[in-house]
């Protein structure tokens, strides 16, 4: 009696060891979170085939991170105007420069780079974002209340040229400067891939990218205006700024208009040039945002 008594208490004490145990393997959830803040975003899909398209202007985002590309001899049917989240670049060879080459987009095995001259300008849209309360769920949430425009020269100069040499011509990713007005040279971060650049800008500053912040905030609040006004976010443009990027393709800086618009016709910018006259029935044109 006393042997069958021990037998089902050992039984007993192994049953419960095994829980124990099977139980205790924590969960990296801090590792998941991490992972998905550094991973590269969502694609967009575009449909341009294989090859190289010479870039007239180019735009880039900080609410998402995406730009927006203006480019030439595309095939008939298919829109001008490429969009990415996920883009690298690297700055023309030397050869490529002494055979004239400008700017241009090269797409290979469904990868995108941009390959740019020193002194290629990209627009960028700056978005100031303020966390608000819902007004319906009184719960907080992050809405953009107003856009700055200015210019990023990732290559221009010596700046970056001096910090990673030859890896210049190398397509990598690159992420800008904390934004100021006026054209910002150079660049925040670069890496082999998304996460290392990010990470390399957030050593760097302290605080993550831009377009990683507003891609989370907006996402998470699903606004991206204040539920308190049906006006649009402004866009503010320095007054004496180039309109254009077009520095970057074919030399040459074109400069907003002088000349003040009369009471009975409205100009409606066009993407890269001071603007032209249009009836305010018509849409605006590339590089114009309707708000």
């Amino acid at each position: 009696m006393l042997r069958k008594l021990i037998v089902y208490l050992m039984a007993i004490t192994l049953c419960l060891t095994t829980i124990a145990c099977g139980s205790s393997t924590p969960t990296p959830e801090a590792n998941q979170k991490v992972n998905t803040v550094r991973s590269a975003p969502t694609p967009i899909s575009n449909n341009l085939t294989q090859g190289q398209y010479p870039v007239q202007q180019a735009t880039y985002d900080d609410s998402e991170g995406e730009y927006s590309l203006m480019l030439l001899n595309t095939p008939a049917g298919t829109s001008s105007v490429y969009r990415s989240r996920d883009l690298q670049m690297a700055r023309l060879t030397d050869e490529e420069i002494s055979q004239g080459k400008k700017s241009y987009l090269s797409l290979e095995q469904s990868k995108a780079s941009l390959h740019l001259t020193e002194d290629f300008k990209i627009e960028y849209v700056h978005n100031v974002t303020e966390t608000v309360s819902n007004p319906q769920t009184g719960q907080p949430q992050t809405v953009v209340v107003r856009q700055q425009s200015g210019f990023w020269a990732p290559f221009a100069g010596a700046i970056a040229g001096q910090a990673i040499g030859s890896l210049l011509f190398t397509p990598r990713y690159y992420m800008p400067p904390v934004y100021q007005p006026g054209i910002m040279r150079g660049y925040g971060g670069y890496g082999n891939t998304y996460g290392e650049a990010v990470s390399q800008y957030q050593t760097r500053y302290q605080a993550p990218p831009a377009a990683v912040r507003n891609r989370q905030a907006l996402r998470t609040t699903g606004r991206l205006r204040s539920p308190t006004s049906n006006a649009p976010a402004t866009r503010q443009v320095p007054p004496n700024a180039n309109r254009s990027t077009g520095s970057g393709y074919g030399g040459s800086n074109l400069r907003r208009s002088q000349k003040p618009s009369s009471p009975q016709q409205r100009r409606s910018p066009s993407f890269g040039s001071g603007g032209n006259s249009r009836p305010p029935s018509r849409s605006p044109s590339f590089g114009s945002r309707r708000r």
